[in-house]
Order: structure tokens, then sequence, then C-alpha cells
């Protein structure tokens, strides 16, 4: 039941609705005079349609929105967050190379930008769809962060950052979209390697409007393809508009305009040299054409083997080749006869021919479902429905095939139930590769009254979480048992003999084929080294404040009892490893590699990946323990500034690192 407005009409939002039901391409947003927005009509294109002739003034071809600038200006500000490491709830801590990490993903990828630019070889992403129902972070560039955060609830009681509902009723619906989106994608640019390739999930809502962002952050000659996904296996007899809306869209663009996707592996079982031919393997190919005589009338005739003297009549849509093309086809010996006057002429290919190793990649995809992903993730949940729509693995694992090699990282920033990472261990486990992948994901609280609440699941990140260690479980137990079958299924591969029989039937020949590269015989051992081997685990890293305390104050603010905080200016509640993973991103270094901490002199010091850099923030450290750390000549070294009590410590610290590791670069925090 709807409430009485207990006010008069908009007498002129009213106008515009009509109007914007005439003239729908000349509504736009606007201010509405009180710091937000209202839909507004365009007097310009408005003028222009009621006009006959073509009216005057400055035409540019252009994608622009309310909040556009901002967003870009947002992309370049820095963040003073930082990330958390949480060991707790991470799997294999000390030796994966996988990452997940907890936060809006905008502030996420600006403290990635130094440790993974150009790191990144492919990215995939199922953003919101903006469907009018959507949750949309909460970016609001206008006015000063701080006020507006304190305006908007930006942040329940716990400290959480909120992002809201964006519904089509939202004047700012497609601004508030298209602003969330630049700023990400300008960003997640950086992250790609040369050779690198984004796949982006999106329905109808904003498809155009994605397009022409993506066209503007990569530029239109990298745009790869769209796929179109086909989701759903059964017509939906639901809709209002008697539509069976069965599909959505995967945008490919790249970091260079050169590169390619991979395409599929062609099918070498097809190739054989039944007759030795000194040309090399090849495969019956047909040769009939498309084309009706009415169509195409040179492509219609009949031909005749010159040993036999047999002819044969064209087939009812001719031939794919004009009389020119046939008969150096004929003259080159790569046409296959028949025995007989029955059947039909068809050519050889010849593997070196092929201009690489990989056919193209359609790009219609409809050999997996949405179900597909529903269905999976009940499984891993013993039967619970806890992700609504997941996406399903082997739709993931197709585009992953496409986009990396055997030892590429993959990159999600919006990855929901983390389809994304099950799909890359899924994948090593079946071509032996060692991809590595970071998820970042939102803390979105889930529903109290769900029954992924109930179970204990607080936010989507905690079901993500699960769903990794589960999969990685079932991936490596699979492996254990059936792991030379996984294998050979995976490569498509067959007996090392098969016959095989032309497509008219008239010819048969045995067909060499790759041997598989794990049997029966290898399962019990190697099986096990393969499940030990791959990387199921992740770090859990979780953005967060500053590890420094804001110590910047004017003469007049500070007070005498502000004098014990001045005493350090790292916050109390952070640890020694809060401060060495703040390190590594300050210096521009992975978070996966591995340390160890040691102690020296009753000062424990860490050492990441062997020396790229050693960290002691230990109170009054000893000569003893910076000699020892110098000795060992790392690339870098940090110590906290209250390490040392005065100034010729300092100075000290200095020279000993002069002395012993002169290509050391020190810093202290």
């Amino acid at each position: 039941m709807d409430k009485l407005r207990m006010e008069s009409p908009d007498m002129v939002q009213g106008n515009v609705e009509k109007l914007a039901a005439l003239f729908p391409n000349c509504v736009t947003e606007g201010p509405d005079g009180h710091g937000g927005l209202k839909k507004a009509i365009d007097f310009n294109k408005l003028r222009q349609m009621l006009s006959g002739d073509v009216l005057e003034g400055d035409e540019a071809y252009e994608f622009t929105w309310v909040g556009k600038k901002a967003a870009m200006v947002e992309a370049n500000k820095p963040t003073r967050q930082t990330l958390r490491p949480c060991p707790e709830e991470s799997k294999n801590w000390d030796t994966t190379e996988n990452l997940y990490i907890e936060g809006d993903n905008l502030q996420v990828l600006k403290l990635l930008q130094e440790s993974y630019l150009g790191k990144v070889k492919m990215i995939y992403i199922d953003p919101p769809y903006n469907t009018g129902h959507d949750f949309i972070y909460n970016d609001h560039f206008e006015m000063d962060r701080d006020e507006y955060e304190q305006q908007t609830s930006m942040f329940d009681e716990d400290g959480n950052r909120n992002f809201t509902e964006n519904t089509d009723s939202n004047p700012r619906f497609h601004s508030d979209w298209c602003s969330m989106m630049y700023s990400r994608l300008m960003l997640a640019r950086n992250l790609l390697a040369e050779d690198g390739i984004m796949f982006i999930s999106i329905g109808e809502e904003e498809i155009e409007s994605l397009y022409s962002i993506c066209d503007e952050v990569f530029g239109k000659s990298r745009h790869i393809g769209t796929f179109i996904w086909k989701r759903r296996q059964m017509v939906d007899s639901r809709s209002k508009s008697g539509v069976s809306e069965d599909h959505e869209y995967m945008l490919c663009f790249a970091k260079e305009s050169c590169q390619r996707i991979r395409g599929a592996n062609t099918d070498m079982s097809k190739y054989a040299n039944p007759d030795n031919d000194a040309r090399g393997l090849w495969m019956s190919a047909d040769m009939t054409g498309l084309a009706t005589a009415s169509q195409r009338p040179n492509l219609h005739y009949n031909i005749v083997n010159p040993e036999t003297g047999i002819e044969y009549e064209c087939p009812p849509l001719g031939w794919r080749y004009d009389r020119k093309r046939m008969n150096e086809l004929i003259r080159n010996k790569e046409i296959i006869w028949p025995t007989g006057k029955e059947g039909r002429p068809r050519r050889k290919k010849f593997v070196k021919d092929l201009q690489n190793q990989y056919t193209g990649f359609s790009t219609v995809l409809q050999t997996v479902f949405n179900t597909q992903g529903t269905r999976e993730l009940k499984m891993l949940f013993d039967g619970e429905d806890f992700f609504d729509f997941p996406k399903p693995t082997d739709l993931l694992k197709m585009m992953i095939q496409q986009g990396t090699d055997s030892d590429s990282l993959v990159l999600d920033f919006f990855s929901g139930s983390a389809t994304t990472a099950h799909a890359v261990m899924q994948l090593n486990a079946e071509d032996g590769g060692h991809r590595k992948f970071i998820m970042v994901q939102l803390p979105e609280a889930c529903d109290e009254k769900s029954e992924a609440y109930k179970a204990g699941y607080k936010t989507i990140c905690d079901i993500g979480k699960e769903r990794i260690r589960r999969a990685g479980v079932k991936i490596q137990q699979d492996l254990k048992e059936n792991g030379g079958e996984i294998r050979h299924l995976a490569k498509n591969q067959n007996p090392l003999k098969k016959t095989i029989a032309s497509a008219d039937g008239q010819m048969q020949f045995d067909v060499p084929t790759i041997p598989p590269r794990w049997s029966k015989a290898d399962e019990s051992d190697d099986n096990q080294k393969m499940a030990d081997a791959l990387d199921t685990g992740f770090r859990v890293f979780k953005l967060d404040d500053s590890n420094m305390r804001d110590v910047y104050f004017a003469p007049d603010d500070y007070t005498q009892d502000m004098l014990s905080m001045m005493e350090s200016n790292i916050k109390p509640d952070r640890t020694a490893l809060d401060l060495l993973f703040g390190c590594l991103l300050e210096w521009g270094l992975p978070l996966s590699m591995p340390y160890r901490s040691e102690t020296i002199d009753g000062c424990t010091v860490h050492t990441y990946n062997d020396g790229d850099l050693i960290a002691c923030f230990d109170e009054n450290i000893p000569r003893s323990v910076v000699e020892t750390i110098a000795r060992r000549q790392p690339l870098r070294a940090v110590f906290r500034d209250s390490s040392f009590s005065t100034s010729p410590e300092k100075i000290n610290l200095t020279e000993i690192f002069k002395l012993l590791a002169p290509d050391t670069r020190i810093k202290v925090i």
C-alpha cells in the first residue's frame, strides 16, 4: 500500500517525463541545485530533434556523464590505507603464492599499483550489471571525502564501508555505475602485462556504456572480441515482454593492439599420412560450397580425375573454389579422389599450411550454463545454496585457457564466490600449470535471514574463502584418485593409434596421436606428488587505515597528554607483520613471496624472499644486529625510527651499511 504524497505534484518533472516518452535521446542527468542530480532535458538536442535543418554548434564524438572527470581524478589520487595480513584466516600461509584481499577494490587496486604493475597476465571481473537493484560502490567525488562519508554514513559501527543499492529511480542511475567502473578500469589496465588480456562479464543494461568506457581506457584497437554466453539452458516463459533473455556478454580487451587470444587447440588426431606424402601429415577436408548456381555460378562445374578420367558432378551448392583454384589443387595432387564413381572428391589439408597451432575461438559460448555454477557451489557446501548465480567454473576455465600461460597471474577484483580462484586451481590440476590468483572482494554483509548467515558466513568474503578451501581439498583428492585420467581427458588425448574414416566413408587409415602424459601406472606415486604440488592455499589481507599515526597537528593543537603518543609514530594495535607487509607495498614488492623471522641478539629480524628486504622493528637495536643484517647484503633494509634513540646511532647505522653493504637501500618508518 502506497503512502499519500502530501504535497503537490512536481510539474516540471512531469513535463520532463512526457518529453522523455517522445524524445528519449534528449534525456540526461543534471544538477538539482541542492548538490544532487535529477533527470533533465538536453535542450540543444531537443531543438535539433524539432528542426529539419542542421543547427549550428560544436559537435564532437564523445561519451560522458556527470562525474566522469571526478572519477578520473579519483583514480589518480594516492591512498593512505594499507593491507593487513591475516595468517589465521589463510591457508598454507607460508608456502602459497595466491592472495585473497578483503576491501574496497578501488583502494586495493591503488595499493597494488607498485607491487603488481605490468605483472598480471589476465583480469576477469563480473561487476554489478546495474539491473536496477544492484549494489554500487558508494564513490562520491564532488565534495570533501570526510564530509561525504559523514553525511552518507559510508561506514557502519564497526568501521566497515557500506555500499548502496542503485535503483532505476535514482537520477544518477547510469552516472554512478559509469564512475564506479571507469576509475577501477583505469587502475586495472596499469596492472596488466604488455601481453595481458581482460575479460568483463556484463548484461544488457550497461553493455553500451561498458563498450564506450573500455574504448577510452584501452583504446578501440585493443578490442579483441565480444563473447555471447548462453547462460540459460531452458527458455524462460515468465518474462512480461514474452522474450526469454538467455544470454549475457563478455567483453575482451587487450593491453596492446597486437595481442590475440589463443583459440582452441588444433585436434591433431585428425591428421595422418597414410600415403606417405612428402609434404607431411594431412587431413581430409570437405570442398562443397554454400551457394546455389544462381548465387555463385562460377563455383558450379564438374571436375575430372586426370588419372582415371572419371567425372564428378558438382554438388548442389557448388564447390568452395573457382575453376582456377581447383585446377591448381588437382595439379598439385592435393585432391583425394574416391575409388570409384560414387562419392565426392575431397581436399588434403596439410599441417604445414596451418597458420598456427590454434583454430579460431568462437564468440558464442553455449556449452556451459549458469545452473552448473549453482550446482558446483551447492555440492561444495553440502547441498546448501549460499550464493546467487555464481559463474560456472568451466566458463572461467575457458577464458583462463585463452588468456594465460601455465605460470600466469590472474586477477579478479569483483571475486564474489571466488569462481575464478576455483577455476585457476582446477585448470592447474588438469594441465600441470602453476598459475597464481589474486581475489579482491568487498566484505558485503550477508542478509541475516539468509541460510549463509545462519551457517556462520557473515560476509560474501567468508563464503569466497571457504569455497577456495573446499574446492582445493576436492581438487587434490580428485588428483590423488584419478590424476592420470584427469590429465588425459583435459588434453583431449586418445590412445596411441586410432582408425578413422573419411567423411564419405571411402577411406580408412590409422592416426598416430600424442601419448598421454600420465597413465594409470603412474597413479599411486605420481598422483600424490601432483596433488601435493598443487597450490590450493591463499594469503588473506584486509584493507585498513594506515599503520602510521596521524601526528601532524597545528602548534596550538598539541596538549600535554599527547606527548606519550608522540613517542611512536606507529599505531599501537599494529604488529611487526603489519609493518613488514606495509613496507612491501611501499617498496613495490609482491605480497606472495616466502619470508622467515629469526631472533638475533634478542631482536626479531624478518627476511623477505631471501634478501629482497630485511627488516627489524624492535626498540633499541644493538650494533651487533645492524652489522649482522648488513653483512647479509640485502637489497633493502627497514627499521623503525624509534629503534635508535639518538642521532649518532642513526649515523652509525648509515656508516655500517656504507662499509658492509654499500648497495643496500635503507629506510626507516
